[in-house]
């Protein structure tokens, strides 16, 4: 922290009573404040503690040196509203380095609320971008309330004590576990306070209801009403003195009282003003239903937001509803009224979650709480994740996201989250239009599909493609148990050829089929195969079959059963259909059960069972097939521990950051690295790329090749021509391998200075690279997902063999496993035909090391290895590039309420 940068903006967050502050440097216009932070906002005694004794100079000595910018020093306020409430502050001391002294400050009457600990952990994010490695203060034995704030913050704090006093001491260097864990919990227990007015409101009030009808503000208070909310109702519209023959108000602010939540649905432009008047009167949620806001408009609503401590759904959203007995609130427009259940869902297109509660409806799936979150200036699925997470009704979430305002943060919530309740997304925006330009393999394979689908399948999230498959998987995961990791599925059925494709249709989604016993048979008409799939023919009836299920059900070797059934004459006898043996015994059996009625109109549907239980029922066995895989996966997610990124030891962070600030000074544009600096980059973080020289003409490419043999590296070498800016070397032909003698090298300089010509700034001289298996692994810095590791088959073929797999970064134990396991190409790395294994943990330490660089340093905004060659004894690369662009330090997992883009106008 050697010079205290520009501020960076400033942030909003919640504090743990819900409440919004603004956090941003004090400056010198904050010197008024700052004042009368420490005169007027603390009592007597406050100040004794801040300042170890009573002066009346200290309020003013702290505020000229707080608002007085130097180098050194780095101080934070927390506003709410345009009052000052506290303040953090660190100024770097000279012994020991890198250290920060650490002063806190905050309001009498706002203690309690999280203030310091909020401040806290924006400074120490702060102070590690500048370079602070320890925060210390001195504090009195006697207070309490600063030592209970350093206990809680998570990081860990070593203790001094002196004649009544203690020396604090913080490291920073390191964010653990323990400390992002602590921010977590704190986010959630802050989070969930915040939104208890939009989701559990005491009083509504709809701003807009028109009296005509069929408009949305009539709709939604007609629906508030009939749907039988608990708490006050009210309608403003400045129009009307009543709304179907209840009293309708000019404004919010001559209601009877303030209420919790308001439903806006008033023209664009004035919802801005609306928001102000609403936050203002003490209103704490918003819904907003108006789409079609511009850019000020957008502004103007969310400073109302922030101002007054306002969570807003919307705007251009459908509604939300809560089927909480004690609530009961249904404010949406939607055709259907959502059935009271446990299904929690959040979907961004109002299209999308008609479509979903209907279809939930027509299933009989019940919802927790519905929000359609619309433009999602502000609530997202991540906040109502967390909701559902505590709200003791939830056990399944339903998800529709087209964009994502911090992938990172949504994924550590979801991870969590997941642990305890089925997670289920529609995929949305998988199509190549997003694709964006790419100036290399790695950059070639981060598609939006890529990144999207790496982001849900660390994060433990079911993924599917449709509205269709969504609630096909949901029926199950809702109404049946989870079957065992091993995913081994006994297919039965009365007719051979749907049997077999039923069985085609596990087999492609990844499912296995054991070999039953033979003697289940005896159980089944004569002619019957119980080779699985099992051919019952259709002459079983209905007692037989349910005999057959209880046996197959009480096989250990079998984990989940999936019957399929067409209709027959027997279908006709009193008591013989089959399909009574599947609800005539219990729903929930040691194993899940799904059925396939080839007669069913309809997608998926429950069936009741004598136990009171449903059974889902689908009319195609592709889609049974593939719910029982969403099912499979899930359940081996279950079975893993909680992931924890996989650590990277000997990481010479100091010298890459060297590195790459040299780089960055030189070209403040960005750029490609030269080949001398992307080893030594490499090597800081214990990459193996080959041994590389660097040439600048003939004569010292042939010394370098007779230089690497004679350092060991005996027979022929590779000679690649470089120039700034290059990017596809064998494409372009400045690679050539295989040469033997000082002849041959020499004669490829000389062809490469003929055909680049001015350009060429020299050649890479390396020793040929004994055979292996080549690899690629690189990293893209995503601007909103951050930064996606990419491993996969390499070489020239790379493009066209497309096998390859991604993770976002910091990768875990699982995704270093599935990375290999997942490509077309993995039976080369584990061993096929007599060949051995290569050193996968070799293979695992590049991608391992690469996460760590690209997560330590997000300058780095392209990083290719291609190829790397694994083999038995090891792993080498022998050609990497790697791209810098100067990016802002950012923390993911920083507690701050999210800032979309139409709401700043950009």
């Amino acid at each position: 922290m050697s010079a205290v940068h520009p501020p960076r903006g400033t942030a909003e967050a919640l504090l743990a009573d819900g409440t919004t502050v603004e956090l941003r440097p004090l400056g010198p216009d904050d010197h008024r404040a700052v004042l009368d932070l420490h005169a007027e906002g603390m009592s007597e005694e406050s100040r004794r503690l801040r300042f170890f004794g009573v002066s009346r100079n200290a309020p003013a000595q702290a505020a000229d040196r707080l608002c007085a910018p130097r180098a050194g020093l780095l101080a934070l306020g927390a506003w709410a509203g345009e009052d000052l409430v506290g303040e953090a502050d660190c100024e770097l001391v000279d012994d020991p380095p890198q250290t920060a002294e650490l002063a806190l400050a905050v309001a009498d009457r706002w203690h309690h609320r999280g203030v310091a600990t909020l401040l806290l952990e924006h400074l120490v994010h702060r102070a590690r971008a500048d370079g602070v490695r320890f925060f210390e203060a001195d504090t009195l034995f006697g207070n309490r309330a600063v030592h209970q704030v350093f206990a809680d913050l998570g990081l860990p704090v070593e203790h001094r004590y002196a004649q009544g006093e203690v020396r604090i001491r913080i490291p920073l260097e390191e964010s653990d576990e323990r400390y992002r864990s602590a921010v977590d919990e704190r986010g959630r227990r802050a989070d969930i306070a915040s939104l208890a007015a939009l989701l559990r409101p005491a009083s509504v009030a709809v701003v807009g209801a028109s009296r005509r009808p069929g408009s949305v503000g009539r709709t939604v208070l007609g629906k508030i009403r009939r749907g039988g909310f608990s708490g006050a109702v009210w309608a403003v519209n400045p129009h009307a003195r009543d709304i179907d023959g209840e009293p309708a108000y000019s404004s919010v602010r001559t209601l009877p009282a303030v209420p919790d939540l308001a439903v806006l649905a008033v023209p664009a432009g004035a919802v801005p003003g609306v928001a102000e008047e609403c936050g203002a009167a003490g209103v704490r949620a918003l819904v907003v239903l108006t789409s079609g806001l511009d850019a000020q408009e957008a502004r103007g609503l969310m400073r109302a937001c922030r101002r007054h401590s306002m969570r807003l759904v919307g705007p251009n959203s459908l509604g939300m509803a809560q089927t909480d007995p004690a609530v009961r609130l249904d404010a949406e427009f939607g055709g259907t009224f959502p059935l009271p259940g446990s299904a929690g869902v959040a979907v961004q297109s109002g299209g999308v979650g008609i479509a979903l509660l209907q279809r939930l409806a027509w299933l009989g799936i019940g919802v927790s709480s519905f929000v359609s979150l619309g433009d999602k200036y502000d609530v997202s699925g991540n906040d109502l994740l967390q909701w559902w997470e505590a709200d003791g009704r939830t056990d399944l979430a339903l998800l529709h996201l087209e964009s994502f305002g911090s992938p990172r943060a949504f994924a550590r919530t979801a991870r969590r989250v997941t642990r305890t309740i089925p997670v289920l997304t529609v995929d949305a925006g998988r199509s190549t239009a997003g694709r964006r330009g790419a100036a290399s393999h790695t950059a070639a394979a981060a598609t939006p599909t890529v990144t999207r689908e790496a982001l849900f399948r660390q994060a433990g999230i079911t993924a599917t493609r449709s509205i269709d498959e969504l609630v096909e998987a949901a029926a199950l995961l809702h109404a049946q148990p989870l079957p065992a990791p091993r995913g081994a599925v006994a297919v039965v059925s009365n007719a051979g050829g749907i049997g077999v494709l039923a069985a085609d249709a596990c087999a492609e989604f990844g499912l296995e089929l054991p070999e039953l016993p033979a003697e289940l048979g005896k159980l089944l008409p004569s002619g019957a195969s119980v080779r699985n799939p099992v051919d019952t023919t259709a002459a079983v009836g209905a007692s037989e079959l349910a005999l057959f299920l209880r046996a197959l059900e009480s096989e250990e070797a079998i984990d989940a059963i999936l019957v399929c059934l067409v209709p027959t004459a027997l279908c006709a006898t009193p008591g013989q259909d089959p399909a009574r043996a599947l609800v005539e015994g219990p729903a929930r059996r040691r194993v899940p059960i799904a059925a396939v009625l080839l007669d069913q109109q309809v997608p998926v549907r429950y069936r009741t069972c004598a136990d009171g239980g449903m059974l889902p029922a689908y009319s195609d066995s592709v889609a049974a097939a593939r719910t029982l895989a969403h099912a499979v996966d899930r359940a081996r997610r279950l079975k893993e521990p909680q992931p924890v990124p996989v650590d990277a030891p000997g990481c010479d962070r100091h010298t890459a950051r060297t590195l790459v600030d040299g780089y960055l000074t030189a070209h403040p544009e960005g750029g490609w690295l030269d080949p001398l600096t992307t080893a030594d980059l490499l090597e800081a973080y214990g990459l193996p790329l080959t041994t590389s020289v660097w040439a600048r003409d003939e004569h010292t490419a042939v010394a370098a090749a007779d230089g690497l043999r004679r350092l060991g590296h005996e027979g022929k070498v590779a000679l690649k021509a470089y120039w700034p800016g290059q990017v596809h070397k064998s494409a372009l032909g400045a690679v050539r391998t295989g040469l033997a003698t000082a002849a041959e090298v020499r004669a490829a300089y000389r062809e490469f200075a003929q055909r680049f010509g001015t350009q060429l700034a020299g050649a890479v001289v390396q020793p040929m690279a004994l055979p292996g298996v080549e690899l690629l692994a690189g990293v893209v810095q995503d601007q909103v997902f951050g930064p996606l590791v990419i491993f996969g088959m390499g070489g020239t073929a790379t493009d066209v063999l497309a096998d390859r797999a991604a993770r976002l970064a910091p990768l875990c134990e699982r995704d270093l496993t599935t990375m290999v396991t997942e490509l077309r190409g993995a039976p080369l790395l584990t061993g096929t035909g007599g060949a051995p294994p290569v050193d996968l943990a070799a293979v695992r330490s590049v991608l391992t090391r690469l996460s760590r660089l690209a997560e330590d340093f997000p300058e780095l905004v392209e990083t290719d290895l291609n190829p790397v060659i694994a083999r038995p004894g090891g792993a080498v690369c022998v050609d990497a590039r790697v791209r810098l662009e100067r990016r802002p330090t950012f923390d993911p997992y920083l507690r701050r309420l999210r800032r979309p883009s139409a709401a700043e106008g950009q």
